[in-house]
């Protein structure tokens, strides 16, 4: 049997579509591949080049094994339980993509930025709909004094105002995601990018500007120019993963300040001569953006704790299989 390199350019519920060279196959991963699977994470993911077996008479594939990926963008899964989920995998560029409408929201910003640095990819961010914004100078400052010297893009594609600057980030052979909540305009901007109707968008809700919601599931689109386009659903619940590095990153004006306080473990709840507590009395630092750097570290604390216990678990599942396999061995060559 021989075997190709193929890449998952969408996920759903387990089923994949696989773009390889002879072709795109509707692909399932290989009953040897789900039973050494320990976790959400070890399935292939949006963006993932993965090892097939192609069957052209059934235009099928089966999927034997994912390859190493260079960038992931990860969140806990959504609900109770303490998992990763790969939001998209083996990515160039992430837009963090941001309404300047009555959506707008410095503070998810700040946590899509925390998770775009973890993923290895380059975070852009692109602030969409400056045709339903008044005050687009403002909200402009206040995204620069979180970007970090980031690239941010001004766009609106109603008005075909600053898109083509966007064009840059899709060489041959580039991946770039797009990330954000519902309504921010994702979709509108895919269809933009790949000149076609693919993404279908229903017009924008009078009452409170914001778009209806299409996207259900991960898709990589191929643009004329040769670089991929990854639109990704509008998340309702955007909880860390692994980001303390990129914690740092993220609020470096923070972290700065805190090194230049008096007390080596200053807490900054009213210790003496705390340089975060005087940044933020003199108007340097936002009383907001310290609340959100504080929330975001317990909420890494806690994952990090969970993770543990998660990680010894699947340790131990990991030997009891090794050993049930082992016996199953033996009582075959008995």
């Amino acid at each position: 049997m021989g075997f190709a390199v193929g890449r998952v350019m969408l996920e759903h519920k387990r089923m994949y579509r696989v773009a390889a060279e002879n072709g795109e196959w509707l692909a399932e991963i290989s009953g040897k591949y789900r039973y050494s699977a320990v976790a959400k994470e070890d399935f292939p993911a949006v963006g993932d080049w993965v090892v097939i077996s192609e069957r052209p008479l059934e235009k099928k594939a089966t999927i034997h094994a994912t390859l190493p990926r260079f960038s992931k963008f990860s969140r806990k899964a959504a609900g109770l339980v303490t998992e990763e989920q790969i939001v998209a995998a083996n990515v160039d560029t992430v837009f963090l993509v941001q309404s300047l409408n009555d959506d707008f929201n410095a503070r998810r910003l700040e946590r899509y930025l925390i998770m775009a640095w973890e993923s290895g990819a380059n975070p852009v961010i692109v602030l969409t709909k400056a045709d339903l914004c008044e005050d687009v100078e403002s909200k402009l400052a206040l995204v620069e004094t979180i970007a970090m010297g980031l690239p941010v893009h001004v766009i609106s594609v109603k008005e075909e105002m600053g898109t083509e600057e966007l064009r840059q980030y899709f060489e041959e052979g580039k991946t770039v995601a797009l990330l954000g909540s519902s309504g921010t305009g994702k979709s509108t901007l895919t269809n933009y990018l790949i000149d076609e109707d693919k993404q279908v968008i229903q017009e924008i809700r009078s009452d409170d500007d914001k778009g209806r919601h299409t996207t259900t599931y991960r898709e990589l689109y191929l643009l004329p120019q040769g670089g991929l386009i990854l639109d990704t659903p509008g998340m309702r619940e955007l909880q860390l993963w692994e980001a303390d590095s990129a914690l740092s990153q993220s609020f470096q004006d923070v972290e700065i300040l805190a090194e230049q306080c008096y007390f080596r473990d200053c807490k900054h709840k009213g210790e003496p001569n705390c340089a975060v507590r005087n940044a933020i009395d003199n108007g340097e630092l936002q009383h907001s953006r310290f609340q959100s750097y504080q929330k975001l570290q317990k909420e890494l604390a806690f994952i990090e704790r969970k993770n543990d216990k998660q990680a010894k678990l699947a340790e131990k599942q990991k030997w009891k299989k090794i050993s049930s396999n082992a016996r199953d061995s033996r009582k075959n060559n008995e």
